[in-house]
C-alpha cells in the first residue's frame, strides 16, 4: 500500500532527477565555510558528508536547498539553476530534514506530516493527500502518534516526524542533516532503513550529513569527506575510510576492520 502511493498508476518509479554542484563557495561574513566545492549525485544512490564539526556540510545540504545562497558557484538540478528555480516547483522536487525542528504552535504530528503535501496542494487537502499522510506515519511506524501535539513529543519521536514530513513531500532528492542524531541505536536503525528503502524503491537519491562513520559506511553508496571547508576525498566508503584519510581529517587514530556487509568498521582508538 505505501508503494501504491508513491507512483503512478502504471506503477513506474517516480523520475529521478541528477544534482551537479561546481565550484560552490560560501563564506558567513569573513568565515570561509564551504571553498570550491563539486559534486555529481547520480539518481538512486545514497551519499553521505562526513568529517570533522564545522567542515561545511550543514553548510552545504542549505545551499542545496537554497536556504543560503553560495557567493560563488553554481547548483543544477535536472538540468537547471538551483537558483532559477521557483519555490514552490522547487520544494516539489527536493525535501529537507533539518537537525532539530521547532514548532511554536499547537499543531498535531497529522498537521505536522500534512504540512509537507504544501507543494502539491491546491485550494483544498484532497483524499489522496491525507491517505499519503497516513501511509507514511505507518511507513515511519509511528502512526499512534498522528493525534499527538507535536510540542509533547521527544526530540526522536520529532526526528522522525520531520523525517516523515519530508517522505510526504514526494520529493526526488531527499536532503538530511544528522538525520540519526536524537535518536537511540535501534531507531537510528530503523530511519536508516527507511532511507534506504525509499531510495531503492523510488529511484530518488539521499544527501546526509552525518557524524556516525559506521552507518555512514554501511548505508551509503559513496562519501564525500571534507577537511577545511574543502572536499578531502570522495568515494565508495572502502576506499574513504582508511586509517590514514581517518587521522588526515579528524585527527584520530582508528582501527578500521571488515563489518557488515564487508564494508569498513571504524574503531577509535586515541586522538593523534
Amino acid at each position: 500500500p505505501f508503494l501504491h502511493i508513491f507512483v503512478n498508476e502504471e506503477k513506474k518509479k517516480v523520475v529521478a532527477m541528477k544534482l551537479i554542484i561546481k565550484n560552490v563557495s560560501f563564506s558567513y561574513a569573513s568565515v570561509r565555510a564551504l571553498d570550491k566545492i563539486s559534486i555529481e549525485i547520480d539518481e538512486g544512490e545514497i551519499v553521505s558528508l562526513v568529517g570533522p564539526n564545522g567542515a561545511g556540510k550543514s553548510t552545504l545540504l542549505k545551499c542545496i536547498d537554497r536556504i543560503l545562497r553560495p557567493q560563488k558557484g553554481v547548483i543544477f538540478l535536472d538540468g537547471k539553476e538551483v537558483s532559477r528555480i521557483n519555490s514552490k516547483e522547487l520544494a516539489r522536487m527536493m525535501g529537507y530534514v533539518p537537525q532539530s525542528t521547532i514548532e511554536v504552535f499547537p499543531f498535531t504530528v497529522f498537521d505536522i506530516v500534512l504540512m509537507g503535501r504544501r507543494p502539491h496542494i491546491g485550494w483544498r487537502v484532497n483524499e489522496k493527500d491525507v491517505e499519503i499522510v497516513a501511509q507514511t506515519l505507518k511507513f515511519m511506524g509511528i502512526e499512534e502518534l498522528g493525534a499527538r501535539y507535536f510540542d509533547e513529543l521527544s526530540g526522536g519521536e520529532k526526528q522522525k516526524v520531520a523525517i516523515a514530513r519530508a517522505i510526504a513531500q514526494e520529493p526526488k532528492i531527499l536532503l538530511l542533516d544528522e538525520p540519526t542524531s536524537n535518536l537511540d541505536i535501534r531507531h537510528q536503525l530503523e530511519v536508516m532503513v527507511i532511507i534506504r528503502k525509499l531510495v531503492q524503491e523510488r529511484g530518488i537519491s539521499a544527501i546526509m550529513a552525518i557524524h556516525d562513520l559506521n552507518l555512514a559506511s554501511r548505508f551509503s553508496d559513496r562519501l564525500v569527506m571534507f577537511k577545511n571547508h574543502q572536499i578531502f576525498t570522495i568515494g565508495k566508503p572502502e576506499l574513504v575510510l582508511n586509517p590514514k584519510n581517518i587521522r588526515e581529517t579528524y585527527g584520530v587514530e582508528a582501527q578500521v576492520t571488515n563489518g557488515c556487509s564487508n564494508k569498513p568498521h571504524i574503531i577509535p582508538i586515541a586522538p593523534v
